[in-house]
Protein backbone atom coordinates (compact mmCIF):
# COMPACT_ATOMS: atom_id res chain seq x y z
CA UNK A 1 0.00 0.00 0.00
CA UNK A 2 1.06 3.71 -0.75
CA UNK A 3 1.90 6.61 1.31
CA UNK A 4 -1.10 8.25 0.05
CA UNK A 5 -4.99 7.41 -0.65
CA UNK A 6 -8.16 9.52 -1.86
CA UNK A 7 -9.95 11.09 0.72
CA UNK A 8 -14.02 10.64 0.68
CA UNK A 9 -14.38 13.92 -0.77
CA UNK A 10 -12.06 13.10 -3.90
CA UNK A 11 -13.96 9.34 -4.17
CA UNK A 12 -16.88 11.14 -4.00
CA UNK A 13 -16.08 13.31 -7.12
CA UNK A 14 -14.61 10.17 -9.20
CA UNK A 15 -18.59 9.05 -9.23
CA UNK A 16 -19.49 9.35 -13.38
CA UNK A 17 -15.76 9.58 -14.47
CA UNK A 18 -14.16 6.95 -17.15
CA UNK A 19 -13.48 4.05 -15.33
CA UNK A 20 -10.24 4.16 -16.64
CA UNK A 21 -8.87 7.41 -15.36
CA UNK A 22 -10.45 6.58 -11.57
CA UNK A 23 -8.18 3.36 -12.02
CA UNK A 24 -4.86 5.78 -13.02
CA UNK A 25 -5.79 8.46 -10.20
CA UNK A 26 -6.23 6.17 -7.21
CA UNK A 27 -3.28 3.83 -8.36
CA UNK A 28 -1.39 7.44 -9.29
CA UNK A 29 -2.01 8.97 -6.11
CA UNK A 30 -0.49 5.94 -3.87
CA UNK A 31 2.96 6.39 -4.69
CA UNK A 32 2.50 10.11 -6.25
CA UNK A 33 5.66 13.04 -4.93
CA UNK A 34 2.88 14.75 -3.71
CA UNK A 35 -0.42 14.35 -1.36
CA UNK A 36 -3.30 15.10 -4.41
CA UNK A 37 -7.31 15.43 -4.39
CA UNK A 38 -9.85 15.38 -6.92
CA UNK A 39 -11.43 18.54 -7.27
CA UNK A 40 -13.24 17.97 -10.56
CA UNK A 41 -14.82 15.35 -12.21
CA UNK A 42 -18.13 14.80 -14.08
CA UNK A 43 -19.09 18.12 -15.19
CA UNK A 44 -22.97 18.77 -16.27
CA UNK A 45 -23.21 21.30 -19.45
CA UNK A 46 -24.97 24.04 -17.04
CA UNK A 47 -21.99 24.01 -14.68
CA UNK A 48 -19.57 24.18 -18.02
CA UNK A 49 -21.41 27.15 -19.30
CA UNK A 50 -21.50 28.91 -15.75
CA UNK A 51 -17.93 28.31 -16.51
CA UNK A 52 -17.46 29.13 -19.89
CA UNK A 53 -19.43 32.37 -19.39
CA UNK A 54 -16.81 33.47 -16.22
CA UNK A 55 -13.62 32.79 -18.55
CA UNK A 56 -12.73 29.94 -16.47
CA UNK A 57 -12.95 27.43 -19.28
CA UNK A 58 -12.77 27.94 -23.43
CA UNK A 59 -15.04 25.52 -24.50
CA UNK A 60 -18.36 23.73 -24.29
CA UNK A 61 -16.88 20.65 -25.32
CA UNK A 62 -15.39 20.42 -22.02
CA UNK A 63 -14.15 15.91 -21.33
CA UNK A 64 -15.56 17.01 -17.82
CA UNK A 65 -19.07 16.77 -19.22
CA UNK A 66 -18.71 13.33 -20.75
CA UNK A 67 -16.75 12.09 -17.85
CA UNK A 68 -13.46 11.81 -19.53
CA UNK A 69 -11.49 14.34 -17.65
CA UNK A 70 -10.30 15.52 -13.73
CA UNK A 71 -9.00 18.06 -11.88
CA UNK A 72 -6.46 17.88 -9.12
CA UNK A 73 -5.39 20.04 -6.26
CA UNK A 74 -1.54 19.30 -5.16
CA UNK A 75 -1.14 19.63 -0.77
CA UNK A 76 2.60 20.73 -0.06
CA UNK A 77 2.54 20.29 3.84
CA UNK A 78 -0.93 19.51 4.37
CA UNK A 79 -1.74 22.86 2.56
CA UNK A 80 -3.52 23.36 -1.27
CA UNK A 81 -0.62 24.76 -3.88
CA UNK A 82 -1.00 26.02 -7.13
CA UNK A 83 2.43 26.70 -7.80
CA UNK A 84 2.92 25.15 -11.14
CA UNK A 85 6.42 23.16 -10.30
CA UNK A 86 4.19 20.98 -7.68
CA UNK A 87 1.57 19.96 -10.70
CA UNK A 88 4.20 19.08 -13.40
CA UNK A 89 6.05 17.32 -10.31
CA UNK A 90 2.87 14.55 -10.23
CA UNK A 91 2.01 15.03 -13.73
CA UNK A 92 4.90 13.48 -14.54
CA UNK A 93 4.26 10.65 -12.26
CA UNK A 94 1.10 10.12 -13.52
CA UNK A 95 1.71 10.01 -16.90
CA UNK A 96 4.50 7.32 -16.35
CA UNK A 97 1.67 5.54 -14.15
CA UNK A 98 -0.93 5.97 -17.12
CA UNK A 99 2.34 4.55 -19.40
CA UNK A 100 1.97 1.39 -17.18
CA UNK A 101 -1.44 0.71 -17.33
CA UNK A 102 -1.74 1.28 -20.76
CA UNK A 103 -4.23 4.49 -20.19
CA UNK A 104 -3.60 7.30 -23.24
CA UNK A 105 -3.95 10.92 -20.85
CA UNK A 106 -3.50 14.40 -21.85
CA UNK A 107 -2.27 16.77 -19.34
CA UNK A 108 -3.73 20.08 -19.31
CA UNK A 109 -0.10 21.45 -18.42
CA UNK A 110 1.12 20.54 -21.46
CA UNK A 111 -1.32 22.47 -23.35
CA UNK A 112 0.38 25.69 -25.85
CA UNK A 113 -2.80 27.74 -25.07
CA UNK A 114 -4.79 27.73 -21.98
CA UNK A 115 -2.22 25.57 -20.07
CA UNK A 116 -3.97 23.89 -17.16
CA UNK A 117 -1.93 22.13 -14.43
CA UNK A 118 -4.76 21.07 -12.47
CA UNK A 119 -6.42 19.10 -15.64
CA UNK A 120 -5.83 15.25 -16.61
CA UNK A 121 -8.32 14.10 -19.58
CA UNK A 122 -8.43 10.54 -21.48
CA UNK A 123 -7.15 11.62 -24.98
CA UNK A 124 -10.54 11.65 -27.41
CA UNK A 125 -8.46 9.70 -30.10
CA UNK A 126 -8.62 6.65 -27.30
CA UNK A 127 -11.94 6.27 -28.93
CA UNK A 128 -13.28 6.73 -25.29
Amino acid sequence: MGKWKLSERSRNKLVGVHPSLQILMKAALEESPYDFGITEGLRTPAVQKILFDAGKSTTMNSRHITGHAVDIAVYVDGQITWDFQHYKVVADHVKAVAKELKVDIEWGGDWKSLVDGPHFQLKRTTGV
